[in-house]
């Protein structure tokens, strides 16, 4: 669950600074590496996961010590951060000109920064969609980590947004699974009629709502133009499906939603308790959060279900978007150990340990296709990374996607939204301005 925006970005405004070292934002030059070369099993092979604790830690544990065992020559020596942890030591390292050989990193502007700062090895020759190591990975979660037509990371586990729901309060209420955005506008009425709250919303830390918004952009705005609008180098912010996709999700959270409570102040994990305790009869959720949902609570797995949030009539953007990002790993360009860093990722993501990743009790799904199954990692799991393996395209989360300004500004403009401070046209206005800024 993604609960880290804001302090991700603290975080990532202070990285930036360190990472970018041409001047005005220019992409500096790294060493030249030749990726393709024959590694030489030797020597000590440094990485920096995000997988300290448990049950994650003994997975890059398992992989290094089967890893040695092939390769007695190789001493890999593990980094292991936290969720929050990993930032200031990415920092640290990055201030110190010390980044490991392999590193940690999400999709986005944190990713961008490394690669226009010379400090992520070009991988496309290895990686690219057309060689034999890149056909093996989802083609969007490839494309996550791609700049300028060339490919950088190597995407490790995938994640995407999908609305979970109740079948038994669709059967109780009547109504079918919506394929429009209107038809699950429609849907709100008969089953907060039948006793349920239709859509179960908590946007106390700003983000949630910055899901809903943007897959609706990606349906409303043509995918050319949002990217564009992503880079304050390049954004106008101007495209008409802006404001329709703001309108569309006020009006989604004044049906469909408790709007008694006030969704500012509720926070994501009540508003997933209320599903999982059964009282809600939808939750808009990440893959990675379909595994709350046991024999032990009131929604029982045979009832819950999953489905995109349904595309609106007319909309001008990419229907077969997907809204979420893997996170994966970038090659130290000025490391001496390229090639064996190369074919170490290789082999952690290899069919058996990409599917020891996916299964418990690590449980994280991995980009590699059937890795993921229905046996190892539960039906929902499976049926929404075939979605996002399908997608033409991930729509990476909108608070890491853009540059920190940007990005605060929609927190900001979400959250007004929602309690009618402001309009779809301020709120798009004040992110134009915060965009103009950031130039």
């Amino acid at each position: 669950m993604r609960s880290r925006a804001l302090t991700t970005f603290a975080a990532l405004a202070g990285t930036s600074v360190l990472v970018l070292a041409g001047c005005g934002g220019e992409p500096a030059k790294a060493p030249a590496a030749d990726i393709a070369a024959a590694p030489e099993f030797s020597g000590t092979l440094s990485i920096l996961t995000k997988f300290a604790g448990e049950p994650l830690s003994s997975y890059f544990e398992d992989v290094a010590a089967e890893y040695q065992r092939l390769h007695p020559g190789v001493k890999v020596e593990l980094i292991q951060e936290t969720d929050q942890s990993i930032k200031d030591k990415t920092k640290t390292l990055t201030a110190s000109d010390a980044l490991p050989d392999v590193y940690f990193t999400w999709t986005g502007n944190w990713a961008e920064n490394f690669v226009r700062g010379g400090r992520a090895a070009d991988l496309t020759e290895v990686i690219g969609p057309d060689t034999p190591w890149g056909k093996t990975f989802g083609k969007a979660a490839l494309s996550a980590f791609a700049y300028d037509g060339k490919y950088y990371g190597i995407p490790l586990y995938n994640n995407g947004k999908f609305m979970g729901y109740n079948k038994a309060a669709f059967e109780a209420a009547g109504v079918k699974v919506p394929t429009s955005f209107e038809e699950l506008l429609a849907s709100c009425a008969p089953l907060r009629k039948a006793g349920y709250e239709p859509i179960t919303f908590g946007n106390k830390d700003g983000w949630p709502a910055l899901h809903y918004l943007q897959q609706l952009f990606a349906y409303t705005v043509p995918s050319a133009t949002l990217q564009a609008d992503f880079s304050p180098k390049t954004a106008t912010l101007d495209h008409p499906g802006y404001v329709t996709a703001l309108k569309q999700f006020k009006t989604l959270v004044d049906q469909c939603t408790d709007t008694r409570e006030g969704t500012n102040g509720v926070l994501y994990s009540s508003a997933q308790e209320k599903f999982l305790n059964g009282k809600a009869a939808m939750y808009y959720q990440e893959i990675l959060e379909f595994a709350n949902v046991t024999d032990e609570r009131e929604l029982k797995p045979e009832n819950f279900g999953i489905f995109p949030l349904p595309v609106p009539q007319g909309a001008a953007g990419d229907p077969e978007a997907i809204e979420g990002a893997p996170e994966g790993y970038l090659i130290n360009a000025r490391s001496p150990r390229v090639a064996l860093a190369v074919d170490f990722m290789k082999f952690a993501t290899g069919a058996e340990n990409a599917k020891t990743l996916s299964a418990a009790p690590y449980g994280q799904p991995s980009t590699v296709i059937g890795a993921v199954t229905a046996e190892t990692s539960g039906k929902a799991v499976f049926e929404g990374i075939e979605m996002v393996n399908q997608a033409s395209q991930l729509a990476i989360w909108l608070d890491t996607v853009t540059v920190p300004e940007v990005a605060d500004a929609w927190l900001a403009g979400g959250e007004a939204l929602i309690s009618g401070g402001s309009t779809p046209e301020k709120v798009l206005e004040s992110v134009r301005q915060a965009s103009a800024s950031a130039k």
